[in-house]
């Protein structure tokens, strides 16, 4: 088990085993999910360009704009956390 110490902001750092078995760099954000268990997930939000390449092409489908992609983003995220 990681443990980190909260500062006197409110700041954590996240341990680096942890930060390495996310894949987490400098710059990425996080979410933190509070279940009805109480317990804190800690889930990565970005991802690296070589991780997502190709996945979203489809031939035939139309382009989304940006804020259609953000708002269906959203909406996966919040199903995935029922």
């Amino acid at each position: 088990m990681a443990t980190a110490t909260i500062t006197s902001k409110g700041q954590i750092t996240i341990p680096k085993d942890i930060r390495d078995s996310l894949m987490l760099h400098n710059g990425d954000k996080v979410d933190f999910v509070v279940t009805d268990q109480g317990e804190v997930l800690l889930r990565p939000v970005t991802k690296r360009v070589d991780e997502i390449f190709g996945c979203l092409h489809r031939p035939g489908r139309k382009a989304l704009s940006p804020a259609e992609m953000d708002a269906t983003i959203r909406e996966r995220m919040r199903q995935a956390d029922r």
